[in-house]
């Protein structure tokens, strides 16, 4: 690796989110499969563009189609996953845009190193707390069902553990909240932790 040095670009990051007219974050969804992080997900990327934020929705299942389609599910590659996806959220912080990533992310450890990376300031946790029994119940990939019969192993939940996060920014339970109230409750709190900037003025 001694032979690679870091590019030392011209262009610093608040220079290319001057341009865009808002602050980069990053927005993580953590939650069991079938909470509705990508719901959420989805919805507020199209609040936040409708309000004129440079927004991008980044999910698990899309990334596993392609940048990370040589990875399984042993917890090195889970981790493995969820490595790369930080530093492509990152990489999209440093471009100026607002990133809502969707992912599982079942181990603290997993979501402290995607903090760590994109830095304390640029991130946003929403854990989407949705019961278990009731994510089992909507099953709308089959995947509790072939869990439980044995067919995937180590699944979240079943068969393997869920760290919740102990001090998320957010807590959205999408059995008792509507779509849209859920969306809003997050808007708000993201005007409430600082990133004033961000939406309000561009409303």
């Amino acid at each position: 690796m001694n032979h690679i040095s870091e590019h030392s670009y011209h262009l610093t990051p608040a220079d290319r989110s001057a341009i865009k007219g808002h602050l980069p974050m990053l927005i993580w969804f953590t939650g069991f499969s079938g909470s509705g992080k990508s719901t959420l997900a989805d919805a507020l990327e199209e609040l936040l563009i409708s309000k004129g934020i440079h927004a991008y929705h980044l999910d698990g299942d899309s990334l596993r189609m392609g940048l990370n389609a040589d990875l399984g599910f042993t917890q090195e590659d889970r981790n493995e996953n969820i490595r790369r996806v930080g530093e492509v959220a990152n990489l999209m912080l440093d471009a100026g845009l607002v990133v809502l990533a969707a992912f599982i992310s079942p181990l603290r450890s997993q979501r402290e190193l995607i903090r760590s990376r994109v830095g304390e300031h640029r991130f946003f946790e929403v854990h989407v707390s949705t019961p278990i029994e009731v994510c089992e119940l909507r099953d709308v990939k089959g995947l509790y069902a072939k869990a439980r019969k044995g067919e995937i192993p180590e699944f979240t939940g079943i068969s393997a553990p869920y760290e919740a996060p102990s001090n998320a920014d957010v807590r959205i339970d999408t059995s008792q909240v509507e779509l849209h109230e859920a969306v809003q409750i997050i808007l708000n709190a993201i005007i409430g932790r600082g990133f004033t900037s961000v939406v309000e003025s561009n409303r």
